[in-house]
């Protein structure tokens, strides 16, 4: 049951998709030094061509037509904004300094200047001048955020570090802001030395476990720079608890591993954030990262690089951006923030296997190998790299290479636990594909056993139960469960709408099918099934229509062929057991790729597309709070609390927080009840 689908491999490190990264086109191909000169005539011509390059995020290439449109009109203050951002978001700092001085007193954009001006302020330790350019004229809730803690950390670095403490006491915000707030509390009086004011901070920032669902790595961030203040302090038991609380929140953080190890040996533990370059540095990342979770993405970048231009060696804005590459599929230029984490570095590791991936992406299949393999003979019991190497071989098809290196790692778990399930599940895979089921089943079913309820392996095996009509019940049943936990996955969706196409189940096909095109409108496959579904149901002019679509999106080869004899001859008619059977010759559904184990996932990963409105329940909710535990899903928590997984749409409906996404409850978090239950 091969996927048609051309499916970019999930990395280790996964991280949430950006708008600004730069992809690489034509105007990138050159390096600047190199570059011909733009051949444009006119400040219009000059103007359309730099946004269409943005609107296409070739920020180089953005940036050679502002300039340009610049030489026409050299006071225009919109064109020296857009060239300004476009410079820093490629990490040209001092090349937009400039522009900025001549922008700072422009309110519309003096959230951008006047924060690189306090940026290049700060590391020359001018914190007074950092000040005087963190005030702003007009700010959102999001720049008030961002100057005020600054703010904080340069009265720091001006040996104000009581007035730092008490001027972070008094920011008022939205309820989001209080996180934030206090974890940059805490960081200022440990560098302060205010060991009271510290601990308290430190601990009410780590029992705001909900507010951490919306900036997971901020709350890591907090867990581990409290941690180290403990053994800072030689209480070392404290700050054990206080990482095992971090590994119930998010197991197998990279840092955190580093940190455990460290106190375990009694090493020294440095403080996390060093000094106002530090605290602002971190400040930056914080609110990078949490935007990297949906909303506000064309500010990550920006912020990302406002922090590498403080840090350039910081290693998780490092990670960051490599991310955002990798979702811009700019695979260059994230093997080059790769390359940029320092060896010392814990994300060190990670970032070299990721880095491998990319290799591949960009068809460099046998470097990749080579790369990986050398990364799994320095470390056989890791199993990142199993799944990294793995998932260059199933790139280039060979199963039986990707078969063998698994159960060499599954040799390497005589005890496995939850977070070894994506082993056994990419092991299935690969026997699946070699057409060897005896083997592929009970590898599905151990990942199962590990990790009940993971919904990519809920898809797999029950899709593979109905293609060969066998324990067909159960598998639809499988499915459906993971569509509930997975609502806007657009291909689990559409294996749900393919599992009823196959069994003749027409209508109910159309309306699943109809609802994963809407999810991932620009996958060839999915539109491919819509299309033999308008046609079973008799709306052929339909069905020719999203053959078309996926026509001109490229499909791979055999789709394509498929697609077109569709396009001439339609569908053959059905057999008399249709709705029992189906046609043999239609394409086999798009299964979601290799998915990367829950330790590295922020997941972060990316924000979830929008989902189609379930239908309306109205719910009353309990006022008991149900406190999230390690390794539950709505499902499991409807399951437990209501006696019906199904029943988990009532609970999101009442937990506004969780923005119609199941997958982003945390260990720890409150969530609201139906009442009656």
């Amino acid at each position: 049951m091969p996927s048609r689908r051309s499916n970019r491999l999930a990395g280790i490190a996964a991280l949430a998709g950006l708008v600004l990264a730069g992809q690489a086109v034509q105007a990138k191909e050159t390096p600047p030094e190199a570059s011909a000169p733009i051949q444009i005539g006119t400040f219009s011509g000059a103007y359309l061509a730099a946004r269409i390059a943005e609107t296409d995020n070739d920020l180089a290439g953005a940036t050679d037509y502002y300039r340009r449109a610049l030489d026409f009109d050299p006071d225009n203050k919109q064109l020296q904004q857009s060239l300004m951002l476009a410079l820093i978001a490629q990490g040209k700092f001092d090349q937009a300094l400039p522009l900025a001085d001549r922008l700072k007193t422009e309110p519309e954009v003096e959230r951008f200047s006047r924060v690189a001006l306090a940026v290049d302020a700060i590391r020359k330790k001018e914190y007074s001048a950092a000040e005087t350019w963190l005030k702003l004229a007009l700010e959102s809730d999001l720049d008030r955020l961002i100057s005020s803690l600054m703010t904080g950390w340069a009265k720091l670095g001006g040996g104000d570090a009581a007035g730092a403490v008490s001027y972070l006491e008094k920011i008022e915000g939205p309820e989001w802001y209080t996180l934030f707030t206090t974890y940059h509390r805490a960081l200022i009086a440990d560098n302060a030395g205010l060991a009271d004011k510290a601990d308290k901070a430190y601990a009410e920032a780590l029992e705001n476990v909900s507010a951490g669902g919306a900036a997971p790595d901020t709350w890591i961030r907090s867990a581990e720079a409290y941690a180290g203040f403990l053994a800072r302090k030689g209480e070392k038991d404290k700050a054990m608890e206080v990482l095992a609380k971090a590994d119930d929140f998010a197991q197998g953080r990279l840092p955190i591993v580093a940190l455990r190890e460290a106190i375990e040996q009694g090493k020294p533990v440095p403080h996390l954030v060093d000094g106002a370059r530090s605290g602002a540095t971190e400040v930056l990342l914080n609110l990078g990262t949490a935007l990297n979770r949906g909303g506000g993405e064309a500010f990550v970048r920006l912020y990302l690089q406002y922090a590498l231009a403080l840090e350039p060696d910081n290693d998780q804005a490092l990670l960051q951006l490599a991310g955002v590459a990798e979702m811009q599929k700019d695979a260059e230029e994230a093997i080059a923030f790769y390359r940029r984490i320092p060896v010392s570095s814990p994300l060190k590791h990670v970032s070299e296997l990721q880095l491998g991936l990319n290799l591949a992406d960009l068809g460099r299949h046998d470097e990749a190998i080579v790369h990986l393999k050398a990364l799994l003979d320095g470390d056989p019991n890791d199993m990142r790299a199993y799944l990294a190497l793995g998932g260059v071989y199933a790139l280039k098809q060979d199963y039986r290479n990707a078969a063998q290196l698994y159960d060499k790692a599954v040799e390497r778990l005589p005890n496995p636990v939850r977070e070894n399930w994506n082993i056994f599940y990419q092991r299935g895979i690969a026997y699946e594909r070699l057409k060897e089921w005896s083997k592929a089943e009970p590898n599905f079913r151990k990942a199962l056993e590990l990790f009940p309820d993971q919904p990519q392996v809920l898809n797999y095996l029950g899709y593979s139960w109905v293609d060969m009509n066998t324990n067909l019940d159960e598998g639809l049943e499988m499915i459906q469960k993971a569509v509930d936990l997975r609502p806007s996955d657009g291909y689990i969706v559409d294996s749900l709408g393919w599992a009823y196409y196959r069994l003749g189940r027409f209508d109910d096909a159309v309306r699943e099918l109809e609802r994963a095109v809407s999810l991932k409108p620009d996958d060839p496959v999915l539109n491919d099934h819509l299309g033999d579904a308008y046609w079973r149901v008799g709306r052929r002019l339909e069905a020719t229509f999203q053959w078309r679509h996926a026509k001109d999106m490229k499909a791979e080869p055999d789709v394509m062929a498929s697609v077109e004899k569709k396009l001439k001859e339609g569908l053959p008619p059905l057999p008399e057991k249709a709705a029992a059977e189906a046609p043999k010759e239609t394409p086999q559904p798009a299964i979601a790729g290799p998915e990367t184990p829950a330790p590295q996932e922020q997941k972060g990963e990316a924000a979830p597309a929008a989902q189609p409105a379930a239908a309306a329940v109205t719910v009353t909710p309990v006022p008991a709070a149900y406190k999230v535990r390690a390794g539950q899903s709505l499902w499991s928590i409807a399951v437990e609390t209501l006696g019906d997984g199904n029943r988990y749409r009532e609970i999101l409906n009442l937990n506004p927080q969780l923005r119609g996404d199941p997958g982003r409850i945390v260990p720890g978090q409150e969530l609201k009840l139906p009442a009656g239950n």
